[in-house]
């Protein structure tokens, strides 16, 4: 009989497509091994976790509201209720070892299995640890970080450093362009743009392109644009059909690989999963962390490039009167271009999802 393993966290593709990654590479090494996801009612984990095949129960589970106090009078309820439901599923799984990728689903199933006495590993995807883990870390087993000098959050001798896990067939780009131009609808002899703002979309991207169309006419440059279920209508009918020619706007993008593979340089946010992508992907890249994450923690994962001088970073508040001036400057700066492609390939890890998943299967009692 296979081992059984319990996944839990999501809220967002930051944390849900390592958690799927993971459970894949598990897989592929005990294919006799049972999955199961926790998430968090109403997130999108409960959506895409069974679209890649897994089972997965629902938590009523919600983080603090910042903005607005009086929306967390109902957490405390929620969370009792919460460890008490995951106290019941880990009666009824029985799992050898629990896994928390982070989310708000991830405290409650990580605390309770830990009290319960099973093995605990927790992968923390940024280069600044959430609060949720953090307070995880003296409960659990194992710590897998994907940036240096963690220790300063968790105790050293549980830290295993494995980089983040990636979508394997995302950054699958060699010999694509072609292909990539032909199904996307753009030509391939032209200089091309990506914008990616993230699975959610982000308004400060879309308001600074949506801005900026008339400098990348003028510069003969064409964009491919991931502009967010929420933006797309309203993005849609600003365009028209003045800019149908530059433009390819898109809601979502369900072939990243192609995407990565037309694009001569690419904008994005700086959340963890999209750095480890970029990083396999390895064309020049201007981030722009988003300020509306925990602690500003897009804003130091960042600065993690820029350190490694593998990114050019503008922040959001400066974006709407710098990203497009500085993307179109270097994507002409030939010099600075093949920098920062060089030094971010070389932060690229390719197997962080098998890395973790033998961690897993060893904390299960598995030799893999």
């Amino acid at each position: 009989m296979g081992k059984r393993i319990i996944i839990s966290g999501g809220g967002t593709g930051g944390h849900i497509f390592p958690a799927i990654a993971i459970a894949n590479a598990v897989k592929r090494l005990a294919p006799d091994a049972e999955l199961l996801f926790v998430g968090a009612n109403g997130k999108m984990e409960m959506e895409k976790v069974p679209a890649a095949g897994y089972e997965i129960v629902g938590l009523d589970i919600q983080g603090i509201n910042r903005k607005s106090l009086w929306k967390n009078l109902t957490l405390p309820f929620k969370l009792y209720n919460s460890i008490s439901k995951a106290r019941q599923l880990v009666r009824d799984f029985k799992p050898d070892v629990a896994v928390g990728v982070g989310g708000y689903a991830s405290g409650p199933l990580l605390y309770t299995a830990a009290q319960m006495g099973i093995p605990c590993l927790i992968q923390e995807q940024n280069s600044y640890a959430g609060i949720t883990n953090k307070r995880l870390a003296r409960k659990v087993d194992r710590i897998c970080v994907a940036f240096g000098g963690m220790d300063r959050f968790f105790p050293k001798e549980k830290i295993m450093f494995t980089g983040n896990p990636i979508r394997r067939d995302s950054v699958d780009i060699q010999n694509k362009r072609f292909e990539a131009s032909q199904l996307l609808g753009i030509s391939p002899h032209k200089k091309t743009i990506l914008l990616t703002g993230g699975s959610l979309g982000a308004r400060t991207l879309n308001e600074c392109m949506l801005e900026g169309l008339d400098k990348l006419v003028a510069a003969d440059v064409q964009l491919i644009w991931q502009c967010g279920a929420y933006y797309h209508q309203a993005l849609r009918e600003s365009i028209g059909e003045k800019y149908k020619d530059h433009v390819k706007l898109t809601a979502f993008l369900h072939r990243m690989d192609l995407a990565y593979a037309a694009a001569d340089i690419i904008i994005a946010r700086a959340g963890a999963g999209t750095i480890a992508e970029l990083c396999a992907v390895g064309k020049p890249v201007v981030l722009v962390p988003s300020p509306n994450v925990a602690e500003d923690h897009q804003t130091k994962n960042a600065q993690a490039l820029v350190d490694k001088a593998a990114a050019a970073v503008v922040s959001d508040a400066e974006a709407p009167a710098r990203l497009v001036a500085e993307t179109l400057e270097l994507l002409h700066d030939r010099r600075r271009s093949e920098l920062l492609m060089g030094n971010i390939k070389a932060l690229a890890i390719l197997d962080a999802d098998e890395v973790i998943a033998r961690e897993v299967l060893r904390l299960a009692g598995t030799k893999v």
